[in-house]
């Protein structure tokens, strides 16, 4: 399958103030990519910007093609009035994914959309075919350019508040059905910093799928959907015919921020009405244990994740142990973002080619410790080693007061556990080893 892609910056009004945008073939958000499992993508992408740009595809598995992956550590960006194909294959892949820029903070201006892996027509899944299927982009969204978001955050200073939410690029977005219909709604946080919470009026959501993963068919009034993270769900249109609230607001925030669109009965004129529904309360500790909920359909059919090569992977013995501290410590005077006491710098050489060339001094492999080190923050292009094989225990530990998003690009991994505190052994004990999912990006609640 092959696409073009071309962008550009075109002002927009979004949320009552004009804010300039990455469009991506003259669209925000950008085009919605259905491809099926095991299609073969070509994708060749101009870069109308000013700024060097890189696109990344968010939860495909790159097996020994990590150079399409689309990130500093892979590629060189694209310059400005270039372009680069990227080449890459749906391998066993099914579910609800996303594509977005990966370069300075283009995010915040836009250039993301939805990609969409559908099921090959030969193999089952595990509920009926939808009567439609729908795709819902939600984030927060900043009134700030990203240039500016940039400079800010060089200069040492954090995120700042969101101005609002968005569903779809819009604050008015309607999808449409039919009264006693079911239908698929593919649901992803495109956003920068905010978890979100997603529900609907009146409905019950029956969560199908979680990025690539076919789950235990459980019912919901609303869901956590954390930065980076994609959902689908089944929806049945079997309430009185009107017009239905859609929401997405903001967790873990003194001010909530919300969105609005409407789920709209064909057969209706009744306009939407009665309060917005509310999200749940108790925050960290509903979200965490709603996602302790989320567990591995083991009847469904492929395309099935298979991480590392085998589906038993509670029979396996880890080869070693990772632990992963975030901090968010002051170096040189200037609030930066660590990882075991050490904050990334990005080199002008791609790793993958410092590797491959033999280059010296582009990064350092025994700079990032596999455990917290307690020492002193500092700055670094690090590398962490493994062997080929590897089956490795990682640990991410949150020691900041606010949600955290970790992302593996072009692999998964199984999310087995959660929990409060600091991680001991003793932990394992805990671990869900039969069912578990896999994932691309998990949310980790504050220490």
């Amino acid at each position: 399958m092959c696409f073009f892609m071309c962008m550009f910056l075109r002002k927009k009004v979004l949320i009552f103030f004009v804010v300039k945008v990455i469009l991506i073939n003259g669209q925000f958000p950008g085009p919605k990519l259905d491809v099926v499992t095991n299609n073969n993508i070509i994708l060749n992408l101009m870069n109308k910007l000013d700024q060097p740009f890189l696109m990344t595809w968010n939860g495909i598995k790159q097996r020994k093609n990590s150079w399409q992956d689309g990130v500093l550590g892979t590629n060189c960006p694209i310059p400005p009035n270039s372009n680069y194909t990227y080449k890459f294959q749906a391998k066993d892949q099914i579910g609800s994914y996303t594509y977005f820029p990966s370069t300075l903070m283009h995010r915040a201006a836009g250039g993301f959309g939805a990609l969409n892996i559908i099921h090959r027509s030969v193999i089952p899944i595990p509920y009926a075919n939808p009567d439609g299927d729908f795709t819902l982009l939600l984030g927060d969204w900043f009134k700030t350019n990203h240039k500016t978001l940039q400079q800010s955050l060089e200069s040492g200073k954090s995120m700042p508040f969101p101005d609002g939410v968005l569903i779809n690029g819009q604050t008015q977005a309607t999808f449409t059905g039919d009264q006693g219909k079911t239908y698929m709604f593919r649901i992803s946080n495109v956003g920068l910093s905010t978890s979100l919470n997603f529900r609907i009026q009146g409905h019950k959501m029956k969560l199908v799928e979680v990025e690539g993963s076919h789950v235990i068919q459980n019912l919901y009034d609303s869901l956590d959907v954390h930065v980076g993270q994609s959902i689908t769900i089944l929806v049945t249109l079997d309430q009185p015919p009107k017009d239905y609230y859609i929401v997405a607001s903001t967790r873990f925030t003194k001010t909530v921020l919300t969105a609005t669109a409407v789920l709209h009965y064909a057969n209706s004129n009744a306009p939407v009405s009665g309060p917005v529904p509310a999200a749940p309360a108790n925050g960290f500790d509903w979200s965490m244990e709603q996602a302790r909920t989320y567990r591995w359909n083991l009847t469904s059919n492929a395309a099935r994740p298979n991480p590392q090569g085998s589906f038993h992977y509670g029979t396996i013995t880890p080869t070693k142990t990772i632990v992963l501290a975030n901090s968010a410590p002051l170096i040189n005077g200037k609030l930066r973002y660590a990882v075991n006491g050490v904050s990334y710098i990005n080199p002008d050489t791609p790793l993958k080619l410092a590797d491959y060339f033999n280059i010296p001094g582009v990064f350092s492999m025994n700079s990032l410790s596999e455990l917290p080190s307690g020492r002193a923050a500092t700055l670094a292009t690090s590398v962490m080693a493994t062997s080929l094989h590897d089956f490795i225990e990682v640990v991410f530990q949150n020691n900041e007061n606010t949600m955290q998003a970790w992302h593996l690009d072009g692999y998964d991994f199984w999310v087995v556990g959660f929990g409060s505190g600091q991680w001991t052994p003793d932990k394992r004990k805990s671990y869900n080893l039969v069912d578990a999912l896999t994932r691309h990006t998990t949310q980790v609640n504050p220490h």
